[in-house]
């Protein structure tokens, strides 16, 4: 088969497009023909050494969709011939990938292999921090960082599915300001030219915010906390400044207000069955219509140089899908 390995850590072009063996599957897991799979940040930080395997060679990505062409001896709910989405286990830039039958989760018809391959990690995890770990209640104001990339685009959508107020937005350039707020940003600010702590406690009436969903951390974490309201939970999922947010626990204590923490990757690990309810709730809103991966860039398998070029240079928008079945 076709694969992306990385052979050593560094820029883009350490990716190689190479024939590789079939994934060997144990009995608790399936076989699945790629047809499509998404490219991560995460996948970027794996090729520069900051997050996932450290032996050579290995093939990036998170995400997939296919068909099951094999099914592992213990696995009783799937079956050869079913459209999947899955969080393969060995990487999923390649024509075939091996799942935990726990992680692969049949697609309804009406929901194609594109959006499908777009969706586990945004969707999934947009759907944990907005539902499982933030609580959201119906009206809540909410803040988003990065609300114009895959999971920030996603969130917007799913807080207006979950019956949130207010939805405001950052974006690190005034250029994508358009593509939140055609997700369905209330309000957008560019944290790069503006106080956004102050633009929101206006907004807000100096009340603040109910929920913040923060994926840079850094000084956007602490000016964050200048518009979390009383009770309010500031979510951190990711660290894309590359720099710690300092929390004093003076922030915490009168306010009533909270710090939690969520990674999507951790959850796979330890608690993989938690996802399947996730499953059941994003797919349904993608059959019906109401939720809708912003897919921006597509390129196929054997470009996936450029793919991360692109998503690296921070200029992309939404999510970008490589074609591994012409």
């Amino acid at each position: 088969m076709k694969a992306i390995i990385v052979t050593d850590f560094g820029s883009p072009d350490v990716l190689r497009y190479v024939d590789m063996d079939i994934p060997v599957i144990t009995p608790s897991q399936v076989l699945i023909r790629v047809e499509k799979t998404s490219v991560n940040y995460a996948d970027v930080k794996s090729r520069y050494g900051k997050k996932g395997s450290n032996v050579f060679p290995f093939v990036p990505g998170l995400d997939a969709a296919g068909v099951i062409v094999e099914v592992g001896s213990e696995v009783d709910n799937l079956k050869i011939g079913q459209r999947v989405m899955a969080f393969p286990s060995g990487g999923s830039y390649s024509e075939y990938v091996a799942a935990e039958a726990m992680l692969t989760f049949e697609l309804p018809d009406q929901v194609d292999f594109e959006m499908a391959a777009a969706c586990p990690t945004v969707a999934f995890l947009s759907y944990k921090l907005l539902v499982d770990i933030a609580r959201i209640e119906p009206g809540e104001t909410i803040l988003i960082h990065s609300a114009s990339g895959g999971v920030g685009t996603t969130a917007i959508q799913l807080a207006k599915i979950l019956g949130a107020g207010t939805i405001i937005g950052t974006v690190g350039s005034e250029s994508k300001a358009a593509v939140a707020q055609h997700a369905g940003a209330d309000h957008v600010f560019c944290y790069e030219n503006e106080d956004f702590a102050d633009k929101v406690n206006r907004i807000t009436e100096g009340k603040g915010v109910q929920i913040v969903l923060d994926s840079v951390a850094g000084p956007i974490t602490q000016r964050s906390l200048a518009c979390l309201a009383s009770y309010g939970r500031l979510i951190q999922f990711g660290n894309s400044s590359g720099q710690p947010g300092i929390i004093q626990t003076s922030d915490l204590h009168s306010s009533c207000r909270s710090i939690l923490g969520f990674s999507l990757g951790t959850t796979r690990i330890n608690r993989p069955e938690s996802l399947r309810h996730t499953a059941k709730q994003v797919l349904n809103y993608l059959k019906d219509g109401q939720l809708n991966i912003k897919i921006s860039y597509q390129f196929p398998l054997e470009e996936a140089e450029a793919a991360h070029k692109l998503i690296e240079s921070r200029l992309s928008t939404g999510k970008i899908v490589l074609d591994v079945k012409k």
